[in-house]
């Protein structure tokens, strides 16, 4: 897929001075892209002021930065705005203690497609879940297909994102919340596994599933049953089967 197909342009910020002022004025970016080589005062104190708004900057040639921009202006620089805010893990948890609830978080690890992402997101908020946690690098962030494709969930639940999900889990279960993880090889079929219980749902890449350091950091391998010959569901789907049982089981009780 073409990046000007993946990154829509009304969600493009080209320019010094327009991805400057996008930054002072707080608008929420996703990504930032600067042209391999570059290293002229100016530049560095943008990348300097995007860093510190928790920004990821990442370089990017020439040839992939015209192929993106829109205006053919871009100077180097082309931001990606977010089509939402992001909010923090520690809103999720506030929301579920105001609705009287255990809770109920989605963590994605490196869901780089955001038709996959967008599509859990939209699972999650069906669902209701708490919120939708994603990794600063290596993930799809909250672009404009990722909105679209969670059909609008996106601006009624929280998504975070986090530079460290390993460490995330950890200060996870320091507050009784458990682990369970999606893998095909799981020791807990997803029926056995008590989802009533305070809850972080792990789910994995499309192509790799959980991380090492992430699947290690689980307290449980969920799997689910397969009968056919595919071995596998895409992400988007074993987290709508999961989550759905999650619900089964938190409105039987």
């Amino acid at each position: 897929m073409k990046e000007r197909e993946q990154q829509p342009a009304e969600t493009l910020i080209e320019g010094r001075n327009a991805v400057a002022e996008a930054l002072r004025a707080g608008r929420t970016i996703d990504k930032l892209y600067v042209a391999k080589g570059e290293t002229d005062r100016t530049l560095s104190r943008l990348i300097a002021q995007a860093k510190g708004a928790g920004v990821v900057v990442a370089e990017a040639d020439r040839r992939k930065l015209d192929a993106m921009s829109e205006t053919r202006s871009h100077q180097g620089v082309i931001a990606v705005a977010a089509a939402a805010a992001y909010a923090s893990v520690e809103d999720m948890l506030r929301l579920a203690e105001e609705r009287g609830e255990a809770p109920l978080l989605v963590i994605c690890d490196e869901i780089s497609d955001p038709h996959n992402l967008g599509a859990v997101i939209r699972t999650a908020e069906c669902v209701g879940a708490h919120g939708v946690i994603i990794p600063k690098r290596r993930s799809a962030g909250l672009t404009a297909v990722v909105a679209k494709t969670s059909a609008g969930a996106v601006s009624h639940l929280p998504v975070a994102r986090v530079p460290n999900l390993p460490a995330l889990l950890k200060d996870l279960k320091k507050r009784n919340i458990w682990v369970f993880g999606a893998a095909a090889g799981g020791s807990v079929s997803l029926w056995e596994a008590d989802w009533t219980l305070p809850a972080a749902v792990v789910i994995g890449s499309e192509g790799d599933g959980m991380s090492r350091l992430v699947e290690e950091s689980c307290d449980f391998l969920v799997r689910i049953p397969m009968k056919g010959r595919i071995s596998s569901l895409n992400a988007s789907a074993a987290a709508a089967v999961l989550l759905y049982e999650a619900l089964r089981q938190r409105m039987a009780g």
